[in-house]
This record gives C-alpha cells, sequence and structure tokens, in this order.
C-alpha cells in the first residue's frame, strides 16, 4: 500500500474519539479526522510528529485523516482499516504461504448474525474466511496486545469465525502489526479477558491464528513477515 504525498504535522490532542488536533509547520492548527476506535495507548502522545493523507473530496468536512505516528517505540500505523487493504495485497501476491489454493478473494463478505468478513478467499480448496485486527499497543520489550480496550466486537468476531469452520471452510484471524516496534504478538487478557478467552475457545475450535509484522514508512506500507504469537505473554523473568 502506497502513500501519496502525506504531510507532517505535531499532536495536539485525540478527542472525541474521531478527532485530533495537529499542529502544522507553518503554526496553523487544524482538526483533523482520527480513523481509530481504540485506545491507541502510546500512539497519541501530545507532541509527536504525526503524518496526514489529504482527501480530494472537497466537501468533506475535516480533509485530512491521520495515518501515522512516530512513537518512542517506533512508527505506528494508526489507521486500523488499511490493515484490510494491506493484508488483502499479501494474499493476492502470494505472500502469505499456505493459501495457495485460495486465489480468489473477495472484501466485506456478509457471514454469520450479522457481520461481514474482511476478506474470503476462496478456490478449488473450498473457502476460508480472515478477520484482520490491527495491532498498535507495544509494550515493553517489543510485546504487542490486542485489543487495546474492551472488544465486545472482537468476541463477537471470534464467535462467528468459529461457527463457520467445517470441512471444506477454514477461518484465519490475522494480526496485522501496524507497529514496527513489536516483536511478538499476544492476547491482552489484562485488558479484556473475556477476549482472550474467547481467542482461547476460538483456536480450540480451529480457528487459525496469523500474526504478521508490516513495513512502515511515510512512503508505504507493506507485510514485511510472520511473528511468533502465544496466547499469553511470556511471564517476565524474576529478579535474583
Amino acid at each position: 500500500m502506497q502513500f501519496d504525498g502525506l504531510v507532517e504535522g505535531r499532536l495536539l490532542r485525540r478527542y472525541k474519539r474521531f478527532l485530533a488536533d495537529v499542529e502544522m509547520p507553518g503554526g496553523e492548527v487544524i482538526t483533523v479526522h482520527c480513523p481509530n476506535t481504540g485506545a491507541m495507548t502510546g500512539c497519541a502522545e501530545p507532541g509527536a510528529r504525526v503524518w496526514l493523507s489529504t482527501s480530494p473530496v472537497k466537501t468533506r468536512k475535516y480533509p485530512h485523516t491521520w495515518e501515522l505516528v512516530e512513537t518512542t517505540r517506533g512508527m505506528a500505523c494508526v489507521h486500523s482499516a488499511s490493515a484490510n487493504r494491506v493484508v488483502r495485497e499479501a494474499f493476492a501476491a502470494g505472500l502469505v504461504p499456505g493459501f495457495e489454493d485460495y486465489p480468489d478473494i473477495t472484501a466485506e463478505v456478509k457471514y454469520g448474525q450479522g457481520s461481514r468478513a474482511d476478506l474470503l478467499l476462496s478456490g478449488g480448496a473450498g473457502q476460508v474466511y480472515v478477520e484482520v485486527k490491527s495491532v498498535t499497543l507495544c509494550r515493553a520489550g517489543g510485546q504487542g496486545a490486542f485489543p487495546d480496550a474492551v472488544s465486545e466486537r472482537g468476541r463477537k468476531h471470534l464467535r462467528e469465525l468459529q461457527a463457520v469452520l467445517g470441512s471444506d471452510t477454514r477461518a484465519v484471524l490475522f494480526f496485522c502489526v501496524f507497529h514496527n516496534g513489536i516483536k511478538t504478538v499476544s492476547a491482552a487478557g489484562d485488558i479484556d479477558p473475556a477476549y482472550r478467552d474467547a481467542l482461547l475457545e476460538a483456536m480450540a475450535a480451529g480457528v487459525e491464528v496469523l500474526a504478521w509484522s508490516a513495513a512502515i514508512d511515510t512512503s508505504g506500507i507493506d507485510l514485511a513477515g510472520p511473528l511468533p504469537f502465544t496466547l499469553d505473554p511470556p511471564a517476565a523473568p524474576q529478579s535474583r
């Protein structure tokens, strides 16, 4: 996924979930769209360098969208929906091993109880429902965690994935890591223990979990490679 001419600024504040105030290089302060419903822990610190895209639609109230932020632990993409595009491009390019028999890709497919799968892969081997989750919560030691806030929607997606499993139907939860500082991924059981338990149940039923890093810079974002995933983060070593 390539960016088209991002502009740089300094974050002043994020508020009302979907809005942020940014100071531009010339001193002008503008309000921009914040395309992230999560807590954005560590990714919304006042004074951080941010990069914005600009919409060509003249009728938009806020023409700029917040895309990237430079955190103390590395560059991150806060535009959660971009993860779907990045993952789709990777599947289409054949970069994710184990899915070569599913060449056809459809986005936003209705399934379950009023849900939409981010991607549906299909082919001679059957079909694969894929839910994509953007991971930006980066903890000490490069430990990534999801979710960064209590997520009933995330638990619903796990139930839906579990329900579609069949003899010719796979289900995949794909953690797209949108923070360059993250080296491993786990469920954030301290933030949402119900999500952690739902994920354990889904995995036991056969839902596959993948975690992949992304190479993020101001020119674009591409999937880089798989990362280790464990349900729970490794225990911190005890001092002697």
